[in-house]
């Protein structure tokens, strides 16, 4: 008598199991926004990045009989705007994305899946580090300077653009239907321009408990 060893005509007895996985569901809405508060922008600038590269790669040497340069105010202000290739100014995509991120800690939604569900498109490109930009449709910068302290504690003088409130821009979230409704993603659009904000010295800024800067509302 043939021994049962769970095969029958030498064929694996196990049942297949079948899996269904469902195609991506993803749509886009697009939402109009507008600055209720001040938009304070502060882009790590390439002359920022250049120094920071020349010092590492000169090591200890280069803090030998290094002279203090002169800051250029007007210069520093141009350099922490970002600026597309096409020559209009923009609000980084991620910033939108983050907040809307952020704001579902607000509603019981878990942030590791919203991470993979919500998507801000962008309208063009940084023209000088390609960082994802949505276009500001209406407000133009103007020169403000902000007392900071450094991470080493010595104050300083920053000088930022700050566009006033009533700018306005047109924000394009493309989301996995199969997670939220368009009008959860509206819903959670006027969530993050109240509780979260974006730019310099917002309401869930990482280092602070904001300036009363970059919060918004939906308006379309």
């Amino acid at each position: 008598m043939a021994k049962k060893n769970g095969k029958k005509n030498g064929a694996d007895a196990t049942p297949a199991v079948a899996l269904t996985i469902a195609p991506p569901n993803f749509q886009t809405l697009s939402i109009r926004i507008r600055g209720n508060a001040p938009y304070v922008q502060n882009k790590f600038s390439a002359k920022a990045r250049q120094k920071m590269i020349d010092a590492q790669e000169a090591g200890s040497t280069g803090k030998k009989n290094r002279l203090r340069e002169a800051k250029d105010f007007k210069q520093v202000y141009n350099d922490a705007m970002h600026i597309s290739h096409e020559g209009w100014h923009g609000i980084p995509a991620p910033g939108f994305r983050n907040a809307l991120i952020s704001a579902c800690k607000c509603c019981g939604f878990a942030m590791t899946r919203a991470k993979l569900s919500l998507f801000a498109e962008a309208d063009g490109f940084d023209a000088d580090d390609g960082t994802p930009l949505v276009k500001i449709l209406k407000g133009k910068p103007t020169y403000t300077e902000s007392a900071v302290r450094n991470e080493s504690g010595v104050c300083d003088i920053r000088p930022r653009p700050l566009w006033a409130a009533g700018w306005e821009a047109d924000v394009r979230i493309r989301f996995d239907a199969d997670q939220f409704t368009m009008d959860d993603v509206a819903n959670l659009m006027m969530r993050a321009g109240i509780q979260v904000g974006i730019g310099e010295g917002r309401p869930d800024s990482k280092k602070s408990a904001g300036m009363g800067w970059g919060t918004f509302e939906a308006v379309r």
